[in-house]
């Protein structure tokens, strides 16, 4: 008897995924492929906690709420350089994003 495991995205809950090879370590990944879906390829389970989807959202919101980069790192099971780097980039796009009289 076999069984099956249904593979839904995680972005857009679409069912029509697409095995799109294995990692380094020979995990399975998969592909939507939902051309309006921002993910592009995804895995049932990640190594690290800071590659899981929504992760880098809940960092900004916490560093706009005023939580520290130690605490934040500590509640979402996340290294605290990872926290700092995630934060960086936010800015660097948010300046890019800006009109060029606003300073960052």
């Amino acid at each position: 008897m076999t069984c099956y495991i249904k593979i839904t995205c995680p972005q857009c809950k679409d069912d029509g995924i697409m095995k799109a090879g294995r990692n380094a370590r020979g995990e399975q990944r998969y592909r939507c492929p939902n051309p309006s879906c921002p993910t592009k390829t995804f895995m049932q389970s990640y190594r690290y906690r800071a590659y899981e989807p929504g992760i880098k959202d809940q960092v900004v919101a916490m560093a706009i709420n005023g939580s520290g980069i130690r605490d934040t790192g500590r509640v979402l099971g996340i290294d605290k350089q990872t926290v700092m780097t995630t934060l960086k980039k936010k800015l660097a796009a948010l300046c890019r994003s800006t009109p060029e009289s606003m300073s960052c």
